[in-house]
């Protein structure tokens, strides 16, 4: 337990350490956000923001990842590493693309559903040598396990993990957002694991958690920095890798909550203007952009948004009781 306080504490002061370094770098580089048009028009003065702020927390996780080595006996979480960086690997080849050519759309959904799709099939194949029984669905609350086909699991897993980690980009949509939502949950999977006696996997999550809030001085409003698809894409990662490496990947449904609400809302948004031909259930998608245009302020998006991602990992963490004792 103090290895892992350790770590959430080096997390953030190497995450802290890397932004004051690199801050400087990303604006000299002028690898700024471009704003969409379609927008609201008060996020027009964010235009230049230097994007890839994920780099900081990133980085500082890498670290600790490394500082740990030495002392690990389960190497899970080299796996959830790997699969983490991958995705965000394309988050930071669609800021290159944003930042180089100047325009908000970066690489297109094929291209990044490809990628995605390549990565979490190694990922689960990983997985799935390592333990074969990772094919039992652990279900919250009923404390049983639903046996699934190994192919069955394969493209599941895919489905979960290119859905959770889009849904985590989406979030990413206001100053301090999407680090905010996402910190209750990497302390979540920094309990779980353990509470399960995992710790060599609790090291990324406690690292995460040291490192957003570090990241958050940087990104709360008014943003001197946004984490870029490059974070948001790293983060989404995690959250979906860390529910599969501990075996309990229906948890996302709980812990995701907010994640599954803003991808709804662009969903229902969609399908309602095509099947309607222009009208609206929101006034904007992602529901964060509606709240916007309803005025609430930036700073209320983001704390009403955490405390439901706060409640709601806490309900997950009773849905779970019985497979932590």
């Amino acid at each position: 337990m103090e290895r892992i306080l350790i770590t959430a504490v080096a997390g953030g002061i190497l995450s802290g350490l890397i932004g004051v370094l690199l801050l400087p770098v990303l604006r000299a580089l002028k690898a700024g956000q471009s704003i969409r048009e379609v927008g609201p028009t008060w996020h027009n003065n964010k235009a230049g923001t230097p994007m890839m702020g994920g780099l900081f927390f990133i980085l500082g996780a890498i670290i600790c990842i490394v500082g740990n080595l030495a002392i690990m006996v389960d190497y899970t979480v080299l796996y959830v590493l790997a699969l983490s960086l991958c995705f965000g690997l394309v988050g930071f080849l669609d800021d290159f693309c944003k930042a180089k050519f100047k325009r908000n759309l970066g690489l297109t959904s094929i291209q990044k559903a490809l990628l995605q799709m390549a990565v979490s099939a190694i990922f689960v194949y990983l997985l799935y040598k390592q333990d074969p029984s990772r094919c039992n669905i652990y279900i919250p609350f009923v404390d049983t396990y639903l046996q699934l086909h190994p192919l069955l699991y394969v493209f599941f897993s895919m489905f979960i993990m290119i859905g959770c980690d889009n849904a985590v980009n989406i979030t990413d949509g206001v100053d301090g957002l999407c680090g905010s939502v996402t910190l209750p949950v990497m302390i979540f999977f920094t309990a779980v694991a353990v509470a399960m006696g995992k710790y060599d996997l609790a090291i990324l999550p406690a690292a995460l958690v040291g490192g957003l809030i570090a990241y958050l001085f940087f990104n709360w409003h008014p943003a001197k920095v946004f984490m870029g698809d490059t974070g948001s894409l790293f983060l989404g990662g995690v959250v979906c890798a860390m529910a599969f490496a501990l075996d309990m990947p229906l948890i996302l449904i709980l812990v995701g909550f907010v994640y599954i609400i803003e991808t709804l809302s662009v969903i229902l948004q969609v399908s309602y203007f095509k099947l309607t031909h222009g009208k609206r259930i929101f006034k904007m998608s992602p529901i964060h952009h509606h709240f916007e245009m309803c005025g609430w302020k930036e700073v209320k998006i983001v704390l009403v948004f955490t405390a439901v991602s706060a409640v709601m990992c806490v309900i997950a963490w009773f849905g779970i009781s019985g497979l932590i004792g």
